[in-house]
């Protein structure tokens, strides 16, 4: 009997393992994204073009969905250089001393009908907050230039704020708002 219970066991740690699957974001197919409000009548957006994002799940509907993201700071593009050279500089991102930020969910709670609170922790510029976002499962196909593999698509969304990361302190409210909305829209695959 105990036989069995051990080879059960190990069935069902076996099953439970292999049924994870590790998705990972197509950088052609993916946006990381923000927005700032200048001078309270304009918003502004802008992007990171380097980041590796993944999101492991045993479930079809992400519903245990573990996202973990790196971003390369020095990425930041709004498409104006020297704006970019500014954010790149210790008055914001600080490139030199934080090349990277770094977000790890910590949990996911149902909200509706492909929806997700998903809390976790943000680290920007050396600074670790919890934060808690938006996330929407867009759905799986199979993505015709992939000879048929598996794409999931996922979008998070949410805000966070300068001031609780100490960023850009130098620039107040009225300025550049301590809003900064997150736009992350991805095509997932299954990582090889």
């Amino acid at each position: 009997m105990k036989k069995v219970t051990l080879f059960l066991t190990f069935l069902f740690v076996s099953v439970g393992v292999f049924a994870q699957t590790t998705w990972t974001a197509d950088p052609y197919h993916s946006k990381l994204g923000f927005t700032v409000t200048h001078l309270g009548i304009a918003d502004v957006p802008g992007h990171f073009g380097e980041y590796d994002v993944t999101i492991t799940s045993s479930k079809e509907d992400f519903s245990d969905a573990v996202v973990e993201l790196t971003v390369q700071t020095k990425s930041v593009d709004t498409r104006v250089g020297q704006r970019d050279d500014h954010l790149r500089s210790a008055d914001f991102f600080d490139v030199e001393k934080h090349p990277t930020m770094t977000f790890k969910s910590t949990s996911i709670k149902k909200a509706g009908k492909n929806k997700y609170t998903l809390k976790g922790d943000l680290t920007l510029v050396g600074v670790t907050k919890p934060v808690t976002m938006t996330m929407e499962y867009r759905g799986t196909t199979e993505n015709p230039n992939a000879n048929g593999a598996p794409v999931a698509g996922i979008q998070i969304t949410g805000e966070i704020k300068r001031s609780d990361f100490n960023m850009g302190s130098g620039f107040p409210a009225p300025m550049i708002s301590d809003e900064v909305t997150i736009k992350a829209d991805g095509e997932f695959g299954h990582k090889q």
